[in-house]
């Protein structure tokens, strides 16, 4: 037995922390079980339950704080320095040194959602997310003790190695206490979360994001192991994305023709560019609008969703940058057509 549980159970018999001291000793149990002491795990349990065998909570059984999500099969288009925190993380939950908490913090759209569910999927892990609609009750001290019974059901974990927990835009609950409305009510929250953090199983994996890292509350951002940014996206990763992105939805949609250079054109034009979620949206739009009998026709509407006007003219394409035969494809005729029109 460690000594951070004996100084953990002193600590909570001293504050009277019931639900603290119940979960240390699971933990503990959980050593010996693994041991392959089953008697003494067994024993240690029934002392502390209040019936004689420990039926910890499955997530099989319907829960009111987690929904279970699907996790997609897709790749994760991330930049490479973002992908490789990604792989941090892996390796970190692989050393099972502790290391469990870790904030995922950028605009929406990046990236921060999608990549949790493909940690799930790399973890091979049951991903289940928070769901902050029964946790915030408008009645005082409600959402506290919803927070106590979420953390509860966490720490219950029937196989904690086989699941990972979302806490999807946890600013919902865990805003700066200095800067909030209610102050008094979204400080009890944040303190409470605090607390459940400090008594979160070393085995129990939590992802958490938020649009709002500046104002989340600063005790909390500390209580994470390690934070990813995901606002790194440089004007070259967002066109490898994009490209990523587009070549996997032409696959889906079984069309050949992957015009690379006039994707990368078409996003170069943009004036303000869009997040990765956006790009994610329009190239999808795109391709799935498109005629089945025109393989290109993807690509005009790419130009008119992501520049917002419609293709005019030769003239107007070839100040954009675009060449002869590019033009021919954006405005659906032959190059030699084109050639002569320019000729002229």
């Amino acid at each position: 037995m460690k000594v951070k549980s004996v100084v953990n159970l002193i600590k909570c018999h001293a504050e009277k922390n019931e639900f603290g001291f119940k979960n240390e000793v699971y933990d503990i149990a959980r050593e010996f079980n693994e041991k392959g002491d089953y008697q003494i795990a067994d024993y240690i349990v029934s002392l502390v339950s209040d019936v004689n065998n420990f039926t910890p909570q499955s997530y099989e059984e319907d829960s009111k704080f987690l929904n279970k999500v699907e996790i997609s099969s897709d790749g994760l288009w991330l930049p490479d320095v973002i992908k490789n925190d990604i792989l941090g993380i892996v390796n970190a939950i692989s050393r099972n040194i502790g290391v469990n908490k870790f904030l995922f913090e950028g605009k929406p759209g990046t990236g921060k959602t999608e990549a949790t569910k493909q940690l799930a999927r790399i973890l091979d892990r049951n991903l289940y997310m928070v769901n902050f609609t029964n946790v915030i009750d408008s009645k005082l001290g409600e959402t506290q003790k919803n927070i106590v019974k979420l953390f509860e059901e966490i720490n219950n974990l029937k196989q904690p190695e086989k699941d990972l927990i979302l806490f999807d835009e946890i600013d919902a609950l865990a805003l700066n206490r200095i800067n909030s409305n209610d102050l008094r009510e979204m400080g009890r929250a944040t303190s409470t979360i605090l607390k459940q953090f400090d008594l979160l199983s070393e085995k129990t994996i939590i992802i958490a994001t938020t649009n709002l890292y500046k104002d989340l509350d600063s005790a909390l951002k500390r209580r994470f192991d390690f934070v990813i940014n995901f606002d790194r996206y440089t004007k070259d990763d967002l066109l490898d994305v994009c490209e990523n992105m587009t070549n996997a939805f032409l696959n889906k949609f079984k069309i050949k023709n992957h015009e690379k250079k006039i994707v990368r054109k078409i996003i170069s034009l943009m004036n303000e560019p869009l997040s990765p979620g956006e790009m994610k949206n329009a190239i999808r739009t795109s391709i799935a609008f498109s005629s089945i009998e025109d393989p290109d026709d993807y690509l005009r509407k790419l130009y008119t969703i992501l520049l917002k006007k419609e293709i005019k003219d030769i003239k107007s394409l070839q100040s954009e940058g675009f060449t002869l035969r590019e033009i021919a494809i954006l405005m659906n005729t032959s190059k030699s057509t084109i050639g002569r029109e320019v000729s002229k």
